[in-house]
């Protein structure tokens, strides 16, 4: 019996109605996870036998190379799936082509797919795009996509972390935790060996295959004191020759392909029948493959550190010889055997073939292990090489690794008295910089960019170098010197015909006028949006629309931002252009925080808080705001990170609402003088760079906090000047019109009659917004105003995560260890109103799972009634 579908039923089951549902036009999602052995892989093998008959299954492996293999899953579908998506995994380099035949080929009707990708913990970044472009996609397909991951090896850097953030807020989602057997699983299995099941139990906590390993090597007539001890005892009695073969597969970090094993095992695979009888190899036609990878390790890990030299070498000289052979593979082994002529031979190509792939990350991973023999190449060549490497790792956010390539590759230009090259480096530079929230360093790069190209012959890049000026002025608002620099970059882009630089240097100008008070740079930026839109520039389109909506929300034009989001993030959805993506949905995030939405704001501020500063930063300062109107602790926390990013920038449109947000944090609980040194600092940069949404808001919190009106903000009609000058009722009309409930509500409350104020508590208890509504009752008190609505009781209050009365009893009683279905009986709801629960709980926690999830509870106190 197979110890990892033993107690398996209820996930079975819940996979074979996923799959009948997706059969009948509803897809979706499914989560297997847990730790290493706990039958991941069993559960897989048996459920196609619980499937509907016509369904297909594919299944996909993410393999534990150090360098992934990019898009490594999808290529082990190659046979197994049509010559599209065959040939677009195969060829690579077209990540667009790749998703469109992912999913064509999960759009086949009428056998629907059942997609499983095994150990996505190990998945590269292409993988992940791939999986990220199918999972917005799945509700819609006929089809199920099942991963599998050890939830225990998840950082919270983790890359899939992100990933399963999306797959959270999909609109059906099925997550199976797997657990340990219990002792009379054990004690069932243990019956014919001879074992004591509470010894076995005892030594392997339950874990599946933990528990097979102990009952195979029972014959030796005690429990083995560990598992790894268990699995060799396992090779005790092999043909030594048996022994090397498997010593020798032990060290490919996936299944061996025939081809492979035939060169590897001279005498092919007949030395394997004895360790396949014993259970330890899975041997097929095709492949070769340990029965499991703990057993591969356990294996590897056995083999002196000469011998396993020796046969990294050998795969290494298979792979050599064989052509096609995957460049990271080589490189793999290349380093394992200690070969730096192979990884500096292969290397290059195996990172061009990862980020032709958009597996970023992989990519620079290869570049930093040629990186680390430098010295084997000629001086121009390393500067290509670092100069790409800085590219990868700046596109993977790694901003420190990617300044200081992209410095050691400016140095060697300029020793190489290579002008072009240097001028482009030094503009690559200056874009990394302020990637990194480096604003000086950005602005030298910048400035020395242009100098270098100014009379070197090249004018489309020298429009790019004067174009990226002109950005950094107007990000900076120093906008004359931006639409001037842009006029340059403009005359120079149309002279070269060059449409992106074209639609660069319009948005710039367009914006730096727009932002400037001139109403007429709006058309410029959808000039700008236009021109990259019909020359298929995605990046330029994506930062069109980026510009467009961040303009509008500071201007309170909803409406219009409404008008220009759901476009431009189906664009950058399309595209996978996950860095605009990211950025637009935390524009969203903004715009949602204006309407009151907080939960609907916060879930999109939360695409913000991975990796990119300049979205990161708005993010953490949506988030931050939600906490603090809603009375949750953390905002504090979230203000200081935000605030130590937008420092660096110099960046107004980054220091502006973060010192709004704690202005009005410091109001709330009553400390003016933290009001005022929040609020003072940036207020004067305002009022100098005449940027009138942050000089009005800043000034606003200033006289909250008994600062007298500033002269120079009074021609402002913006709501917020008209409240600091007393004139709450017109701020509280522009607000209601602007559809901002809670600033709506703030203007209202300002009100000296009793009845607006009274008005504007039921809109801030409406909203929860209990710390002004807290204030707002003190104020009626002061009044002499007898019977105050004492508002709703609040199922979150006195609970830090929000949850509401329904989250909290799914939340207790997932604690106690009970199943979605088991909930759902206990709360008479059906499951998929749990699942739903379930996955809210999930995210308001920022639980990966949910053993992650009632450990946070406890922490928080929630897993004890506190409602008085």
């Amino acid at each position: 019996m197979d110890p990892g579908i033993l107690e398996r039923e209820p996930e079975l089951e819940q996979l074979a109605t996923a799959a009948q549902e997706a059969a009948d036009g509803a897809g979706s999602v499914a989560l297997v996870f847990g730790e290493a052995g706990i039958g991941k892989s069993s559960l897989v093998r048996a459920m196609p036998d619980r499937l509907p008959g016509c369904a297909r299954v594919l299944v996909g492996q993410c393999d534990d190379l150090a360098t992934r293999r990019p898009l490594g899953p999808f290529r082990d579908l190659v046979g197994n799936v049509g010559t599209e998506l065959a040939r677009a995994v195969t060829e690579g380099g077209d990540r667009h082509r790749v998703y469109e035949a992912l999913h064509g080929e999960l759009a086949l009707t009428p056998h629907p797919a059942v997609l499983v990708v095994e150990d996505v913990h190990w998945a590269d970044e292409a993988s992940l795009d791939a999986l990220r472009f199918l999972v917005r996609r799945m509700e819609g397909l006929p089809a199920l996509l099942v991963l599998t991951y050890r939830d225990d090896e998840l950082s919270r850097g983790h890359p899939l972390r992100h990933l399963l953030g999306q797959v959270s807020r999909a609109p059906r989602v099925h997550r199976l935790p797997l657990a340990r057997l219990s002792l009379d699983a054990v004690r069932t299995l243990s019956a014919t060996g001879g074992l004591d099941p509470a010894q076995v139990y005892a030594v392997t906590s339950g874990n599946p295959f933990f528990v097979a390993e102990v009952l195979a090597d029972g014959g030796t007539g005690g429990v083995p004191p560990t598992v790894v001890d268990a699995v060799l005892a396992r090779l005790r009695g092999l043909d030594p020759a048996t022994v090397d073969a498997l010593e020798q597969l032990a060290v490919v970090p996936s299944a061996v392909e025939r081809p492979l094993v035939d060169e590897l095992l001279k005498g092919g695979v007949a030395v394997l029948a004895a360790a396949e009888q014993r259970g330890l190899l899975a041997v097929a036609p095709e492949r070769v493959a340990f029965r499991h990878e703990l057993i591969r390790r356990a294996v590897a890990d056995s083999v002196p550190a000469a011998r396993r030299i020796e046969l990294n070498r050998n795969v290494l000289a298979a792979l050599v010889a064989r052509p096609g052979s995957d460049a990271a593979r080589v490189v793999h082994h290349a380093a394992q055997a200690g070969d730096q002529d192979a990884i500096a031979r292969y290397g290059p190509d195996a990172a061009r073939d990862a980020a032709s792939a958009g597996a970023h990350r992989e990519a620079a991973a290869q570049l930093r292990l040629v990186l680390d023999q430098r010295h084997r190449h000629a001086p121009a060549e390393r500067a290509d090489l670092l100069e790409r490497y800085a590219v990868e790792t700046y596109t993977i956010a790694d901003s420190a690794a990617a300044v200081t390539a992209e410095r050691e590759a400016v140095a060697l230009r300029r020793s190489l008295g290579d002008t072009l090259g240097l001028g482009a480096d030094l503009r690559w530079l200056s874009r990394i910089h302020w990637w990194a929230g480096n604003a000086d360093e950005a602005q030298e790069a910048a400035r020395e960019a242009v100098a270098v190209l100014e009379h070197a012959g090249d004018d489309r890049l020298l429009a790019l170098a004067v174009s990226n000026i002109a950005q950094l002025r107007m990000l900076s608002d120093r906008y004359p010197e931006a639409v001037e620099h842009a006029e340059r970059a403009i005359v120079l882009a149309r002279k070269t015909d060059d449409a992106a630089i074209l639609s660069h240097a319009l948005n710039n100008q367009g914006t730096a006028r727009w932002r400037g008070g001139d109403p007429g740079g709006r058309h410029q930026v959808e000039e700008s949006l236009e021109v990259a839109l019909d020359a298929g520039e995605v990046e330029h389109a994506c930062r069109a629309y980026a510009n467009l909506i961040w303009t509008l929300l500071d201007n309170l034009q909803y409406t219009e931002a409404d008008r220009f989001l759901p476009p431009a993030m189906d664009l950058a959805d399309r595209a996978e252009h996950l860095g605009f993506l990211t950025y637009l949905h935390v524009e969203l995030a903004i715009r949602r925080l204006a309407a009151a939405d907080w939960g609907d704001a916060e879930r999109h501020a939360e695409f913000g808080i991975h990796d990119f500063l300049p979205a990161r930063c708005p993010a953490l300062t949506v988030l931050a705001r939600v906490r603090t109107r809603c009375g949750r602790p953390g905002a504090e926390k979230l203000l200081a990170e935000a605030w130590e990013i937008a420092v660096r920038t110099r960046e107004l449109q980054r220091t502006g609402p973060v010192a709004a947000a704690l202005a009005e944090a410091a109001w709330l609980r009553g400390d003016h003088a933290a009001v005022i040194e929040a609020a003072a600092p940036v207020h004067a940069q305002a009022r100098h760079l005449a940027v009138v949404p942050y000089r009005a808001e800043l000034g606003y919190w200033l006289t909250k906090a008994g600062r007298p009106p500033v002269p120079a903000d009074d021609d402002s009609g913006h709501p917020y000047a008209l409240q600091a000058r007393g004139q709450w009722r017109r701020a509280a009309a522009l607000w209601h019109t602007a559809g901002c409930p809670y600033e709506y509500a703030a203007a209202l409350a300002e009100s000296p009659e009793p009845a607006d104020k009274l008005t504007a508590l039921a809109r801030l208890d409406a909203l929860g917004a209990e710390p002004l509504a807290r204030l707002v009752r003190t104020e009626l008190r002061g009044l002499g105003v007898r019977h105050i609505p004492r508002g709703p009781l609040a199922a979150t209050r006195g609970n830090p995560a929000g949850l509401t009365e329904r989250q909290l009893q799914v939340m207790r009683l997932l604690a106690e260890g009970l199943t979605n279905s088991e909930i759902a009986a206990r709360l008479v709801v059906s499951v998929r109103t749990v699942d739903n629960h379930v996955r809210a709980v999930l995210d308001k926690l920022d639980a990966p799972t949910r053993r992650h999830a009632a450990v946070r509870a406890a922490e928080l106190g929630l897993l004890t009634d506190h409602e008085t």
